[in-house]
């Protein structure tokens, strides 16, 4: 689970902001909210608002290149990091920009950070707690020589051999992270009792699942999990019984398609243009198409229908429920931009509290424009719920939450929905204007 994230010189954020998940005293629902980890109270849930082009959808950008930098090794020095820094000021330009991180995994605190520009990765740095808090490594690039040294924490065990390799496995426009999973390292690396290189590797693979945006097509993804077992197919049906949209089930098909000779010409072009695309594991000679049904009963007959001419809404909600399905049984954090994409106002609300009362370690990081949650003191909690806002002479993304607020502007019995709307919190739109000049 996510404690703390991070960003400076990231697209629109300029200043160091920080998305924290560590709850405040505060016990309002705090059954449904937090969990415990040791003597941390961590949140599940964060909902981020603000005007469009607030850089609420930046932080969720921050934290995939964050993953991909660890995930995505890099494969030549020639490659360059594909960011932008904060533009509106052009003194950032040549400062580095910095992602920061502190997660529990494994019951084990981990702190990695990474700085960097768009040519290198000029910093990183790994620290974990198990009673007290230790280094993994600290790594340095040398920007003239572009080599790369690291520095092992005394608890940490590795031969001088091993960690030569391991600097020659890491290029300076890679982390650390990216050099361990391309080389053997793993076999050597060990702290007390935990290979913390490889805990590192496995939860952000494992645990940081990829950025759901408006135009992600999850259907794939949700039908092959179900086809494969791993979302229990039981729930989803009911989930959808519940939230009144009268499917009964989902049939799954799959049959065998040939291809034609300018479609396996087409096939070899993007593989050749994209090596690292899964299209390339693709039998080129037969390919295999699914097809999805929803089943209705109506007046006690049968029913299906195609799946894609069901609405966007019903669509978008078989993508969102297959992948609380997943979350809800097991450690999983999982960003979405726009959760209320395509969804009326109480299926929102319905998502958020199938959430809350059904994950246990999971956690839900969502932007969104749905306000009328924020009415209901009976979902919503002050430190839960962030806005995004532009409201400086910069115009860079600043992040804070409700429970950032005194008392003079949010007290136990303020309408949160209207203390919003009129401005005192910002993070709206300053429409002034409707006549053209």
């Amino acid at each position: 689970m996510i404690i703390n994230f991070s960003v400076e010189n990231f697209a629109s954020f300029r200043d160091c902001q920080t998305l924290s998940f560590e709850a405040t005293g505060d016990k309002h629902l705090e059954d449904y909210y937090v969990y415990r980890v040791g003597k941390y109270r961590i949140l599940k849930m964060a909902l981020i608002y603000g005007a469009n082009a607030s850089g609420k959808t930046n932080l969720l950008v921050a934290l995939q290149f964050l993953r991909h930098m660890v995930l995505k090794p890099k494969v030549s020095k020639d490659e360059s990091l594909e960011y932008e820094p904060f533009l509106f000021d052009t003194d950032f330009a040549s400062r580095p920009s910095v992602l920061r991180i502190e997660f529990i995994q494994d019951n084990i605190k981990y702190e990695y950070e990474v700085k960097f520009n768009r040519t290198a990765v000029l910093y990183e740095g790994l620290w974990y707690a198990i009673s007290k808090r230790a280094k993994v490594f600290e790594r340095h690039t040398d920007i003239k020589n572009e080599t790369v040294s690291i520095d092992f924490g005394s608890k940490i065990r590795i031969r001088k051999n091993e960690k030569e390799f391991l600097e020659n496995s890491t290029l300076w426009n890679d982390t650390v992270m990216g050099g361990f999973m391309k080389s053997s390292v793993a076999a050597w690396i060990s702290g007390t009792n935990i290979n913390p290189l490889l805990s590192v590797k496995n939860w952000f693979e494992d645990v940081l699942m990829n950025v759901v945006i408006d135009e992600s097509n999850l259907f794939y993804y949700v039908t092959d999990a179900l086809k494969k077992g791993k979302i229990e197919r039981k729930e989803f049906i009911e989930l959808f019984k519940h939230a009144d949209f009268h499917i009964s089930d989902i049939a799954i098909e799959e049959k065998e398609v040939s291809l034609a000779e300018k479609e396996k010409e087409l096939l070899k072009l993007l593989n050749e243009l994209n090596p690292e695309s899964k299209l390339n594991q693709i039998d080129t000679n037969e390919i295999k198409k699914i097809n999805v049904k929803t089943i209705y009963n109506i007046k006690d007959k049968k029913f299906t229908l195609p799946f894609e001419l069901e609405s966007d809404g019903t669509q978008r909600f078989y993508g969102l429920i297959g992948l609380l399905s997943l979350v809800m049984h097991g450690s999983k954090v999982l960003p979405v931009d726009e959760l209320e994409a395509s969804l009326h106002p109480d299926l929102f609300n319905f998502v958020v509290l199938t959430f809350l009362k059904n994950a246990r370690n999971s956690q839900l990081i969502a932007t969104t424009h749905q306000r009328e949650i924020l009415a209901k003191r009976y979902i919503m909690r002050d430190d839960a719920f962030w806005i995004a806002d532009k409201g400086n002479e910069w115009a860079a993304t600043e992040l804070y939450s409700f429970a950032d607020f005194g008392t003079k502007v949010i007290r136990k019995d303020t309408n949160r929905l209207n203390v919003y709307k009129s401005g005192k919190l910002g993070g709206i739109p300053d429409v002034w204007s409707f006549t053209l000049e």
